[in-house]
């Protein structure tokens, strides 16, 4: 097992820089998640690790060992791809065997990785099956058990798992999370579902236009975004996002907008202190995630919104209600047992606690 760290890492193609001067450290055992949209850098920045990308500048290194130069199978990782790659004329056994076959190991050797990985991934029953007669999760576990036998310093994942079904990518996130605290080993995961990433990684690093967001544990990256980009992309159904200004001083400041006005707790103000939001009118960026807000049929006595429901979306027990407050709209949850209907006047709630500022300029978080 070994860490991974990455020193002012760029990667060009071309006049185009996919990654820009990218600085990581992936610590020995870690479970760590790339996560951002198509074409941010994540799988660049993966391929460059396995080297299967030359890197443009910068250094890789790989426990203590310098690693730029190295060909991908000198690197001692090894590399799980969305499709299988499986060999359709072997069995599973061989399938599994082949790494080891090609680095000449004794058949008892062979016999034993194998059996251990098979056992591992509970996959013993499957080994004299050829690939054409397994399923996709099966096909799946094979392709990860053939990097397992090759008991490398690092696991690489490239969205192994994102052509499966929503039933079989839920099993095969518990699975692969199980395997990593089992191997005990160090496993870099890429992947552009923002569930996949919450629920497994240790830690997770948002990467957009080739550049690093914010690094930080599940709990950091949902609770404690950075910027309304990290905020946004995020959380589902996403963040919402009211564009206002910040009004008056001290425990009488306000944010406000035409639909709007909400009182600022003194943690706000805390965090905002002295820095150039706190000038009277300023315009800035509440966001509130849907989760954090209660929907009436009433007036409440402190109610922050008043508006029409837009459109209403069941989700099992849960119902996502669109609201339409003067031209902008906001997305809440609440039970499925809430009937309203399309047109009917709603008032909302702000969980005040749960509200995150923006700076309207640059887009970063106070808080």
């Amino acid at each position: 097992m070994a860490r991974v760290l990455l020193k002012n890492i760029v990667k060009k193609y071309g006049n185009v820089e996919a990654v820009k001067n990218l600085n990581l450290e992936i610590k020995d055992r870690e479970f760590l998640c790339l996560l951002g949209p198509s074409g941010c850098g994540k799988s660049s920045t993966l391929r460059m690790i396995a080297g299967l990308e030359e890197i443009t500048s910068g250094e890789l290194w790989i426990g203590d060992e310098y690693v730029n130069h190295l060909e991908p199978k000198d690197r001692d990782i090894a590399m799980v791809f969305e499709n299988y790659a499986l060999y359709p004329h072997k069995n599973v056994f061989e399938n599994l065997a082949y790494p080891l076959r090609v680095r000449k190991l004794p058949q008892s050797e062979v016999d034993k990785r194998v059996n251990k990985a098979a056992e591992t991934l509970q996959i013993n029953e499957l080994l004299n099956r050829m690939p054409d007669q397994l399923s996709g999760g099966q096909k799946q576990r094979v392709s990860i058990g053939r990097a397992i036998v090759r008991e490398p310093k690092a696991f690489l994942l490239d969205e192994p798992i994102s052509h499966l079904d929503a039933k079989l990518r839920t099993h095969m996130r518990g699975e692969l999370k199980h395997l990593q605290r089992v191997l005990n080993t160090t496993m870099i995961y890429v992947t552009h579902d923002q569930l996949e990433a919450i629920s497994m990684a240790d830690r997770i690093v948002i990467m957009n236009y080739g550049e690093i967001q914010q690094i930080g544990t599940p709990d950091e990256i949902f609770n404690h975004p950075q910027n309304i980009f990290i905020a946004g992309f995020v959380g589902d159904p996403p963040m919402n996002f009211i564009e206002g200004s910040i009004n008056g001083k001290g425990g009488n400041a306000v944010f406000k907008n035409k639909g709007f006005q909400v009182p600022l707790t003194d943690a706000h103000l805390s965090k905002i202190d002295n820095s150039s939001i706190t000038a009277n009118g300023n315009l800035a960026i509440i966001g509130i995630r849907p989760e954090d807000m209660t929907i009436s049929r009433e007036k409440m006595e402190d109610s922050h919104a008043e508006g029409k429901v837009y459109v209403t979306s069941p989700i099992g027990k849960d119902v996502v209600i669109e609201v339409e407050v003067q031209g902008v709209h906001l997305k809440t949850i609440t039970s499925v047992d809430f009937n309203v209907d399309m047109g009917q006047e709603v008032w909302l709630r702000f969980n005040l606690d749960k509200i995150h500022i923006f700076d309207k300029e640059d887009s970063h978080a106070y808080f």
